[in-house]
């Protein structure tokens, strides 16, 4: 993620090239739609695209992949990321890695999805340190094996006070005793969560 652009700090494209021993190339589709981009931005303005601008010829760099690439698409600016077998590249941005990124496991990896059944179960705990936390989420992995803790802690905002997401995922059986494992200590510790 990242590297892609067409700034001189832009690195990510010819990296991949030489490590691939591959000569970057325009790539015309991915030329077209930077090029369609252009125009729509332009349109948006109520001005003409003058594709022939310096400015527009410098983005088309961002078409310029290792020969043989094949297009990432990138459905917030149409700017496309690109891919040369198993190595996909997008974006630093998550606005834009996060769909391509997506589109990429849809596309490539369906056969990998869902190939055993697993669970979730989270809380929100308030107004409490994750340190504090870290020996019960240590104790729950030791205890159901095929269970992994997370932890995503937030520093609230004037609408949210401060909290942790606490939660287990795995093996629907494990998860689910490894929550009410939790939950179980939680209340034991008397601090205030509520179920997600």
């Amino acid at each position: 993620c990242g590297g892609i652009g067409a700034t001189p700090d832009d690195h990510t494209r010819q990296a991949a090239a030489a490590a691939l021993g591959r000569p970057l190339v325009l790539h015309e589709e991915g030329k077209a739609m930077i090029q369609q981009r252009i125009r729509q931005v332009a349109q948006d303005a109520g001005q003409q695209a003058d594709l022939n601008a310096p400015d527009n010829l410098q983005r088309l760099q961002m078409a310029e992949f290792p020969q043989g690439a094949s297009l990432i698409p990138n459905p917030y600016n149409n700017v496309p990321g690109f891919a040369v077998g198993t190595h996909y590249f997008v974006p630093g941005f998550p606005v834009m890695a996060w769909p391509m990124i997506e589109w990429v496991l849809d596309t490539h990896y369906t056969d990998l999805f869902n190939r055993e059944p697993r669970a979730e179960h989270a809380v929100l705990v308030y107004e409490v340190a994750e340190a504090a936390l870290t020996p019960l989420m240590v104790s729950i992995e030791k205890a159901w094996p095929r269970v992994r803790v997370f932890s995503l802690p937030s520093v609230g905002d004037a609408n949210t006070r401060r909290h942790i997401e606490l939660g287990v995922k795995g093996e629907p059986g494990q998860c689910a005793a490894a929550f009410a494992a939790m939950c179980s200590e939680l209340d034991k510790l008397k601090v205030e969560y509520t179920r997600l």
